[in-house]
């Protein structure tokens, strides 16, 4: 075991030890990594990865672990053989390298939480870590050792032809080892989403459910959770003044309670307007990274607007940075549980109320549009399925973890509720995305109680229910057909939706409960 506990990494230069945000900015800025913005968020630009790189994601396949794996286009088998032949090369590089390191943790709740290390060569991944995973305190960091470690060698280049890899990128999980290799790709998130991959495998055999959701906490303590792909709004419609944070994007759901995987947020920022989101825009300052965005040379002002680069601009701040953020970020049972889609045929309902099969049946569909510049290629919205509203950071069956959500509303009773805030009057390119306004007021309504109250009609085509009223938003809105010009058009296209869900179903899903495949669209 080497001081840095990664076999194979015995010479390294200076090594810069859990330093603070403000000392790591200013090696950021010495070393020419950034520039700071006029609000004194540290600027980045990532190069060639501007998003995930999905394809070229890989886990080290071992007898150990192979009968969990579900293996596919998202869990791409490694061999052990080439690992090591790769893991060697890349070690080899960070050879004489001064390296940084974060150690910390992964989960709020310290029943569970998992201690980390994060190895890397640049001091703004080493900031990314610091601000997006949960800080020890001095007691804790005295005593810490890590359960599994990442290492970030951004500028290490993977050879395809050499290592077996898809491009010069490649991010590794190795289970057994309890290691991530990050190779090539520079974009913060693969730190976060590799580390949340890591949970979706370590939570589920704990008997924690692991949920790719936002959570928030209002005034007499009622839990949310928001489910939904990047760009959907998990973090956007959790950021609510009139309640409290507990996280954007990542947590778990034990019998106690839920609590965030991380301390910090990693929101997008594209055409972000305090008047729509304060929390947000106001938590873009000093200690805060800032990705990818367009910024004026000379004043260092940022334009939001800016996607020359990627729509995918982002900031990454601890969540302290959220005004009456929950910290530590842990909750109690929550009342309310929604599943965000931004659906671009526009047929779908604002919301709808949720049966606990259709809860099941929605929760391993999770369909939505995949929006732009989220991944690399994509230039604009493209519909998907997405096993659990996070297909790209599963390692097991989406079964498993649907059972679990089964196994939570039977026990604890929550209210589900499915909001599209996508597009309404037309698909992409014909009608209008929902306006954030009555997306918002949606929200409000379904967690203070007021859809409870209101009369439910059925939807034909997806068999949910839909809520007569809502306050703040029109009754015409409720219903999607009402929006369009085109009736018949809009049967077509929810017929021709309501098939997709059927055939992804059969596809992901295959031998499940009559009483869930019932409960979806019957196409």
């Amino acid at each position: 075991m080497t001081e840095l506990n990664v076999k194979g990494l015995y010479h390294y230069g200076k090594v810069y030890r859990n330093l603070a945000p403000a000392k790591l900015i200013e090696i950021s800025l010495a070393r020419g990594e950034g520039f700071l913005a006029s609000n004194g968020a540290l600027c980045i630009y990532t190069g060639k990865y501007t998003g995930r790189s999905p394809n070229d994601k890989f886990v080290v396949d071992k007898p150990s672990i192979h009968d969990n794996i579900n293996w596919g286009n998202v869990n791409v088998p490694f061999s052990e053989e080439k690992y090591e032949k790769l893991a060697n090369r890349m070690l080899g590089y960070l050879q004489n390298k001064d390296l940084f390191v974060f150690d910390g943790f992964v989960g709020a709740e310290q029943k569970y939480r998992i201690p980390v290390r994060v190895i890397t060569e640049r001091a703004w991944h080493s900031l990314f870590a610091t601000q997006i995973f949960v800080r020890p305190t001095p007691e804790e960091l005295a005593v810490h050792k890590p359960e599994f470690t990442i290492i970030n060698a951004n500028g290490f280049e993977c050879d395809p032809e050499t290592d077996g890899t898809r491009s010069e990128a490649a991010v590794i999980l190795d289970v057994e080892k309890a290691t991530i290799m990050i190779c090539s790709a520079s974009y913060g998130g693969e730190i976060k989403k590799s580390a949340f991959t890591m949970m979706n495998y370590l939570m589920p055999l704990r008997g924690v459910m692991t949920m790719h959701c936002s959570a928030n906490i209002g005034a007499d303590g009622d839990s949310a959770l928001f489910f939904g792909l990047s760009g959907t709004g998990k973090t956007t419609l959790s950021a609510d003044p009139n309640r409290r944070l507990i996280g954007d994007d990542e947590h778990g759901w034990w019998d106690g309670g839920i609590f965030n995987y991380e301390g910090g947020c990693y929101a997008k920022t594209i055409k972000l307007r305090v008047e729509n989101e304060p929390q947000i825009y106001n938590s873009i300052k000093f200690g805060a990274i800032l990705e990818n965005a367009g910024v004026d040379p000379e004043t260092r002002i940022i334009d939001f607007d800016d996607g020359s680069i990627t729509e995918n601009t982002r900031s990454v701040f601890p969540i302290d940075h959220i005004p009456g953020a929950v910290i530590p970020s842990v909750g109690g049972i929550p009342k309310t549980v929604v599943f965000l889609t931004a659906d671009a045929f526009g047929v779908m309902p604002p919301v709808a109320k949720l049966t606990r099969e259709q809860a099941m049946y929605h929760f391993i569909s999770g369909f939505t549009s995949k929006l732009a510049g989220t991944e690399r290629g994509i230039i604009e919205p493209q519909v998907t399925f997405s096993s659990c509203f996070g297909a790209p950071f599963l390692p097991l069956r989406p079964s498993v973890y649907a059972k679990m959500l089964g196994e939570k509303l039977d026990k604890f009773n929550s209210n589900v509720y499915m909001i599209n805030t996508g597009w309404s009057g037309g698909a992409y390119g014909v009608g209008e995305r929902i306006s954030i306004k009555h997306s918002r007021a949606i929200v409000t309504a379904a967690l203070n109680g007021d859809l409870e109250k209101v009369p439910m009609e059925l939807e034909p085509n997806f068999g949910v229910y839909v809520p007569t009223a809502c306050p703040g938003v029109p009754p015409e809105v409720l219903q999607p057909k009402n929006t369009w010009a085109d009736k018949q058009a809009y049967d077509e296209s929810a017929q021709k939706l309501a098939k997709l869900f059927v055939n992804n179903f059969e596809k992901v899903a295959p031998g499940s409960l009559q009483e869930i495949v019932a409960a979806g669209p019957k196409g």
